[in-house]
């Protein structure tokens, strides 16, 4: 929560805001210290009930029941420690049980660990089968099977959960948390604490510093942040802005921006729209839209024009998640998203907050009602939206409606490392990994804005990426010298863009694991988060079935890239992305020139003598040579086989099995003499026998 606006140090971060909350007791000794905004420990909001005050310890304190906050929980119960979570509201389970139930995942095979167990169990719920390692994973689903799956996991770890406290205050000893208070009288004290919620409420109290808003370009030599008027969920007719049509002295319709646009790349404190994920129906026992108190017509005026100047649809999506029913998402220029509507959100005070979450629920409920009941609208589009309603048997404790709002992004730590496009396009790729996203670069407009007379929207992107990429742990830990004992998976350190990719359900859930199994390592080496070992920790988390590096490597595997350190090249080779299926950043081609000169060797560092089966990589094309020279020196001498790179893009073909030393001895050549078309160098795996 944000202090009042005389006790902040406000900085200016390529047009970001940050936010360093000057929070009281820093370096004090178990002393109460306020967070910012936050009401005083002790001191129940109103209309809030005081409990009786109570201490209540655990080894792990998380704080958010989200999908994140669950998995960290139950990591930590799996690896013999104590954990319970506090949560701020009624809901249990984010966003994964309220209403996102066609998962953005990107690339399913990254998704590890308890992230993919939880998709497994799923499945599992659906099929009337035990779950097994084996199972597959179903990422589509109704919210109440998602609900049901995360009760089973907090059941069966003996995992308390804490409802509708809301954080006070924090207690710290030093430069170390050593409570969180909630605003009922209690305080949960613990050992290690995570921040799971999407605002990043405990980090903001902590006093770890924190920036809300779009960087722009030059902050992180980055192409798609800051600013961006692009073409995606755009108007695609020209709709005239002004209260009355033609005439600026009006005034402009509700939601438009009067500030003109800055240039693409320029940064700002805006954020991405929010919206409510819906779990729509057909069926009989719709419930059908309300309308909401204080509904208004003239705030979808806007849309109306839309219509009237051609768009015929669709409003909002209906992907199927089973049991005939959706997860229902913002589609088009005027939809679900309350675009601008959330600037204030993340560092509100909890008052501040329930009222735009209402604000919210109200602009999305009265777009329903109008699309469904205004005369105005062609009686096929009031047809098709009135054949809609809410699912009947889903958040039966709201009428239907989802609880939770789908706060895209809100505050984003500061840290050692800060993820940046670089990491999502592959151009870097560190090595703490401590999880895979691999999501497109995603960000939901962010203004309306009037270009040229018309209205357009601005800020949505959608870049993909070229595969799974890491995460590092410096991304979730709090910077050296701030706090030593916070982990915080959820609100990381990313720049905007990097976070649009990142903020996928099933990356919370992982990086959550991640942060428990460190908070464990830790605890018992009696280190700060800021000095568990990486290697010991990355160990744990791949015997917990983590995924780490994009392709996979098994236990014992050697894997030696185009751009590893292993790697001499003789003659010209020229670095690409254009076709997929590479290992690693990019591949490497000979140009379709040199022949005979261009050459490219890896080297591996094999740990131990033995029999290794030798795998080479490359991407195929039409334009590749069939016939590559491959010489793969080994302790018996050198065997030459040709491999043909037409096809078999994006795979492991086997060399053979050879024998090597332990060490540098044995290498893989890559010629290019006698070659019909491009030579492609990507990378080589050595496998032990088993």
């Amino acid at each position: 929560m944000p202090l009042p606006l005389d006790r902040r140090r406000l900085l200016r971060l390529g047009g970001a805001t940050l936010l360093a909350p000057a929070v009281t007791g820093l370096g004090q000794p178990a002393r109460a210290a306020a967070g910012p905004g936050l009401p005083s420990a002790g001191s129940p909001a109103a209309g809030r009930p005081a409990r009786a005050a109570a201490t209540v310890t655990a080894d792990l304190v998380v704080y958010g029941a989200t999908s994140a906050g669950i998995m960290a929980a139950v990591q930590m119960r799996r690896l013999g420690r104590t954990a319970l979570i506090v949560e701020p509201g009624g809901h249990v389970g984010g966003l994964t049980t309220g209403g996102l139930g066609y998962t953005d995942s990107g690339t399913s095979a990254a998704i590890g660990g308890l992230a993919g167990e939880f998709y497994r169990r799923v499945h599992a719920k659906y099929a009337g089968t035990a779950v097994t390692p084996t199972s597959p994973m179903r990422l589509v689903f109704e919210p109440h099977v998602a609900a049901a799956v995360f009760a089973d996991l907090l059941a069966e770890h003996a995992i308390p959960v804490h409802l509708d406290a809301r954080l006070a205050a924090v207690t710290r000893a030093g430069d170390r948390l050593t409570g969180l208070a909630t605003d009922d009288g209690r305080l949960f004290a613990g050992g290690m604490f995570v921040d799971a919620t999407y605002e990043g409420d405990l980090m903001a109290a902590a006093g770890v510093p924190f920036t809300v808003g779009r960087e722009a370009n030059s902050v992180y030599g980055e192409t798609i942040n800051g600013v961006q008027l692009r073409g995606a969920h755009q108007f695609t007719l020209p709709v005239d802005p002004y209260v009355t049509p033609g005439n600026p002295a009006s005034g402009l319709l509700p939601g438009i921006s009067a500030a003109p646009v800055a240039p693409n790349g320029t940064g700002d404190d805006r954020i991405q729209a929010y919206n409510f994920r819906m779990c729509l129906t057909r069926a009989a026992d719709r419930i059908p839209f309300p309308k909401p108190a204080g509904y208004d017509p003239a705030d979808y005026e806007l849309l109306l024009r839309y219509v009237q100047a051609g768009y015929t649809g669709p409003f909002f999506t209906t992907q199927s998640v089973g049991g005939g029913k959706t997860d229902s998402n913002n589609t088009g220029a005027f939809s679900t998203d309350f675009i601008g509507a959330g600037y204030a959100y993340p560092t509100a005070t909890w008052a501040q907050r329930d009222s735009m979450v209402a604000e919210h629920r109200a602009y999305q409920q009265g777009l329903l009602w109008f699309l469904a009941n205004d005369p105005r609208l062609p009686a096929s589009v009031r047809a098709d939206t009135a054949a809609w309603g809410l699912a009947a048997d889903e958040f039966t404790a709201t009428g239907g409606w989802p609880p939770q709002l789908y706060v895209r992004e809100a505050r984003r730590m500061l840290a050692d490392y800060v993820m940046t496009e670089r990491d999502c396009r592959g151009a870097v790729r560190v090595a703490d990994s401590v999880g895979l996203a691999s999501y497109t670069m995603d960000s939901h407009n962010c203004q309306r804005v009037v270009v040229n007379g018309v209205v357009k929207n601005e800020g949505d992107v959608q870049v993909g990426v070229p595969g799974p990429y890491p995460v590092s742990y410096r991304s979730i830990v709090p910077a050296q010298g701030q706090c030593a004992n916070l982990f915080v998976p959820v609100c990381l350190a990313a720049s905007h863009i990097a976070y649009g990719s990142i903020r996928m359900e099933p990356v919370f859930m992982i990086l959550a694991q991640s942060a428990a199994t460190a908070a464990k390592l830790a605890l018992d080496a009696g280190v700060p988060a800021q000095r568990v070992d990486v290697g010991a920790l990355q160990a744990r988390l791949r015997a917990d079935g983590q995924i780490l590096t994009w392709p996979p490597v098994a236990e014992g595997e050697i894997v030696v890239d185009n751009r590893a350190a292993g790697v001499t090249r003789g003659g010209a080779w020229v670095g690409s992305t254009a076709v997929g299926g590479y290992y690693g950043t990019d591949y490497e081609h000979d140009g379709n020139t040199g022949k005979g000169v261009n050459r490219l060797r890896f080297t591996p560092a094999l740990p131990a003598a033995g029999t290794w089966t030798v795998q080479l990589r490359w991407t195929a094309d039409p334009n590749r040579a069939s016939n590559v020279p491959v010489d793969v020196a080994h302790a018996g001498g050198v065997t030459t086989r040709t491999v043909d790179q037409r096809g078999s893009g994006g795979q492991w073909v086997s060399l053979g099995a050879y024998e090597f030393a332990a060490g540098s001895a044995g290498s893989v050549l890559i010629r290019t003499e006698g070659t019909d078309g491009y030579v492609v160098a990507d990378a080589v795996r050595f496998v032990p026998a088993a």
